[in-house]
C-alpha cells in the first residue's frame, strides 16, 4: 500500500505511456458521450462543489456533459473503488482530495492501491483551513490555545468533518507539533461539526472557509490562525499557524484523477482544459468564493503532490495511532 515517491512517479509515467485500448476513442474524438465525475463525498461539500464547477467548464469547452455522481461512504473509498474498477477510457473520473492520500495508511484492507491504480490528471485548487474556536474559549491566539490545552489536557474537544478528513488531519498535526492533548470528536461532515461548535458543544474546529467565515465576521466564532504557509485572501488578518508552530503547514486540495492506464492523450487533453479553467478570471473568482487558490501543473506534478501527501499522512497515522471509524 505504501510506495516510495520514486516508485510512484515511475508508475505514473508507465501509466501515462500505456497504449490505449482498441475501443478507446482518440483524444481528438474525446469525449464522444457523457463523462462521469465521481465525488466520494456528499453533495454540498467542497469535493462536490469543485467537481460541479469543473464539470460545467469541461461541458462548455468539450461539448459533452460531465455529470457528477456522489458515491459516498468509507471516507471516500467507495467512490474511489468505483473509479479504479472502471474502464480506463476517460469516461469515468475521480475528484480526488486529502482523504485519498490518508486512506492509503488509515485502512488496512482496501481493495485497491490508490497510487498504483490511479492516473493523476490535474490539480485544481488548494483550500486553506482555519482554527475556529467558540467565543466561550478564553484563547484568542494560538499561543493562548496551546497554553489552555496544556493546562487542561483531555478537556478541550476538537471537532472534525470525520475520521481521516482534511480537518481531522490538520488537527492531529497541530496536536503533535504543539504537544497538546485535545479530544477528537468526529462528525459526518463539516456542517454538523460546525453546528455543534456554534452551540458550544465543542470548542475547536479546523474548518475550511466555505460556510464558516461569515460567523467570524458576526463574532459567533473566532478564527485564531490559517493552516496554510501564508495568509489567506478570504481572512487576510488571520496569521498562519506556522507563525507560532514553526514548520506547520497543511491545506485541503482537490484534483482530477482517472483510472490507471487511461490513455495519455486523453489525460493530456483534460489537463490542458483544467489548467485553462483555473487560469480563467471568471472561474478563479468562483473558486475563490469557496476559498480556493489555483493548483496548476502537469499530471506528473499532481502525482508528485499525491505521493508527498501519502507519505506525510502515513507518518501521522502511525504516530497518532489513528484507526478508521
Amino acid at each position: 500500500m505504501k510506495l516510495h515517491r520514486r516508485k510512484f512517479l515511475q508508475l505514473t509515467a508507465a501509466g501515462l505511456g500505456a497504449p490505449a485500448f482498441s475501443h478507446t476513442a482518440m483524444a481528438e474524438d474525446y469525449p464522444a458521450r457523457p463523462v462521469r465525475i465521481v465525488a466520494g463525498f456528499a453533495a454540498g461539500g467542497g469535493v462536490d462543489i469543485t467537481a460541479r464547477l469543473i464539470g460545467q467548464w469541461l461541458n462548455e469547452r468539450l461539448g459533452q456533459s460531465f455529470v457528477v455522481e456522489n458515491r459516498t461512504g468509507a471516507g471516500g473509498n467507495i467512490g474511489t473503488e468505483a473509479v479504479v474498477g472502471a474502464v480506463p477510457d476517460g469516461y469515468t473520473l475521480l475528484l480526488a482530495t486529502v482523504p485519498n492520500a490518508v486512506n492509503a495508511s488509515l485502512y488496512n484492507n482496501l481493495k485497491f492501491n490508490f497510487i498504483r491504480d490511479i492516473a493523476p490528471v490535474a490539480g485544481i485548487i488548494r483550500v486553506p483551513m482555519f482554527i475556529m474556536v467558540h467565543p466561550s474559549l478564553q484563547a484568542k491566539t494560538v499561543p493562548e490555545l496551546i497554553a489552555h490545552a496544556k493546562a487542561n489536557p483531555g478537556k478541550v474537544n476538537m471537532a472534525s468533518a470525520g475520521n481521516g478528513s482534511a480537518p481531522h488531519m490538520a488537527g492531529e498535526l497541530f496536536k503533535m507539533m504543539a504537544g497538546v492533548n485535545m479530544v477528537h470528536v468526529p462528525y459526518r461532515g463539516q456542517g454538523p461539526a460546525l453546528t455543534d461548535l456554534l452551540g458550544g458543544e465543542v470548542q475547536v474546529l479546523f474548518a475550511t472557509a466555505p460556510g464558516t467565515t461569515d460567523y467570524v465576521a458576526t463574532g459567533k466564532l473566532r478564527a485564531l490562525a490559517v493552516t496554510s504557509a501564508t495568509r489567506a485572501q478570504v481572512l487576510p488578518d488571520v496569521p498562519p499557524v506556522a507563525d507560532f508552530v514553526p514548520g506547520y503547514e497543511t491545506s485541503q486540495w482537490y484534483g482530477m484523477c482517472a483510472p490507471g492506464k487511461t490513455p495519455a492523450d486523453i489525460i493530456s487533453k483534460l489537463n490542458k482544459e483544467i489548467n485553462a479553467a483555473i487560469a480563467d478570471a471568471g472561474m478563479k473568482a468562483r473558486l475563490a468564493a469557496i476559498g480556493g487558490e489555483p493548483l496548476p501543473g502537469t499530471p506528473a506534478e499532481f502525482g508528485k503532490l499525491i505521493a508527498e501527501e501519502t507519505e506525510k499522512w502515513a507518518k501521522m497515522v502511525q504516530a497518532a495511532g489513528l484507526k478508521p471509524e
